[in-house]
């Protein structure tokens, strides 16, 4: 496994690569863009919901994925997530100035989900759902769960995800993915009363 860091000094951009024998994965985000997607990773579904996250958050993602999808999704959507949290986590930096907490609720329809995340510098992720079906297309829902924690713990924070109704798989997880997206959004957020400074404190972010 190979990561790179490739950043304009001063801009909340990152860009990452992973390499391993399984997959072949570049990623770049822009904390400060307008919600531009460019999602490539051979799993509509997967496609799909981190384009919501990108949308929603107001942060420009270009994902590139090549995956052993011969065998099944698992790799992909693990490395996946593993990329963009290393990216997000470079993109972020110190954070200085960041709001750092924050949540959002999101309807769909029948379906309403909560997101509530924490640039804690500790990696967590705890979800609750439960799906109706095995698959929403290509992607298998019990990797949904798997991708958020993959997500959180190369970004280094904390992320709580409940969906409270709905009936339609898509629903529940496109509704889960736009509150990701609005409350990172949120939370990345500089805040210009924080004049810079960590908010923690414990004067930093990572322990």
């Amino acid at each position: 496994m190979a990561a790179e860091r490739r950043t304009r000094k001063g801009a909340r951009r990152a860009a990452v690569r992973r390499g391993t024998a399984e997959t072949r994965i570049s990623v770049q985000v822009d904390l400060d863009g307008t919600g531009q997607a460019r999602i490539d990773t051979g799993i509509a579904m997967l496609d799909h919901l981190l384009s919501q996250v990108a949308r929603h958050g107001l942060i420009d993602i270009t994902i590139n994925a090549r995956g052993d999808l011969s065998i099944d999704e698992h790799h992909t959507v693990e490395d996946v997530g593993l990329a963009l949290g290393q990216a997000l986590a470079q993109a972020v930096g110190e954070g200085g100035g960041i709001v750092r907490m924050a949540d959002a609720t999101v309807p769909l329809d029948e379906a309403l989900a909560t997101v509530a995340v924490d640039i804690s510098g500790r990696g967590y992720a705890a979800v609750d759902v439960e799906w109706s079906g095995e698959r929403m297309g290509e992607l298998p829902t019990d990797l949904v769960p798997h991708l958020l924690a993959a997500l959180a713990s190369e970004a280094h924070m904390t992320v709580h995800a409940r969906v409270s109704a709905g009936v339609i798989d898509h629903h529940k997880a496109e509704a889960m993915f736009k509150a990701l997206g609005r409350a990172l959004g949120a939370a990345t957020r500089v805040e210009p009363r924080l004049a810079g400074q960590v908010p923690s404190t414990k004067g930093k972010l990572r322990a």
